[in-house]
Parts: C-alpha cells; sequence; structure tokens
C-alpha cells in the first residue's frame, strides 16, 4: 500500500512539473528571439526550403555551448528522414543525416 502511495506521489509531481520546464524553454526561446540571439523559425524553414524540401516532423530549438541550434526532422520525398542541425543565428547547415530508404 505504502509503495502505492509513493507511486502516486510521484506521478502527480512529474505531471505537476513537466509543464514548467515546457514554460521556461519556451520563454528561453522568447527572450533568444527578442536580443537577436537567433531567427525566427519561420524565416529558417524558409530559408533551408528550397535545398532541403520536405514534410517538417520535428523542431527542437537547443542551446548548445552557448551556441544557438536548431534541430529539424523532414521527411523526404523518397519516403526516408532528413536530419538537419542550422545555426539559429544565421540558418546555416551545421550537419545533415539522410536516412533514405533503402531498395
Amino acid at each position: 500500500m505504502i509503495w502505492r502511495k509513493l507511486l502516486l506521489t510521484g506521478l502527480a509531481a512529474a505531471t505537476l512539473a513537466a509543464p514548467v520546464i515546457a514554460d521556461d524553454d519556451h520563454e528561453m526561446a522568447r527572450r533568444a528571439l527578442a536580443a537577436g540571439e537567433i531567427l525566427p523559425l519561420r524565416a529558417v524553414l524558409d530559408r533551408i526550403n528550397s535545398q532541403y524540401p520536405g514534410e517538417v516532423l520535428e523542431i527542437e530549438l537547443d542551446d548548445e555551448k552557448g551556441r544557438w541550434v536548431y534541430e529539424i526532422k523532414l521527411l523526404a520525398a523518397n519516403g526516408g528522414v532528413r536530419k538537419l542541425l542550422i545555426d539559429a543565428k544565421d540558418a546555416s547547415v551545421i550537419a545533415e543525416r539522410d536516412k533514405s530508404p533503402r531498395r
């Protein structure tokens, strides 16, 4: 019985903490945009679209050792998934990984 209470208490605490973390991330990104440290996501997507067409599956914004990076996963026309690391300040491509289906 005590384990059940501890488990339920832990789950409740984790559930309550998650929105706070998400809000902090959102505010951190908003401050970086307002300070001119990053480009708006729409501007980044517009810049890379001609070279890397595809449907956006997932986007993350990370601060990697003082450098803001957009991590973008795209679904290509051939069904493959392409992962791009984009410098959030100037939209330059840092790295890319293509996982095309084998035929």
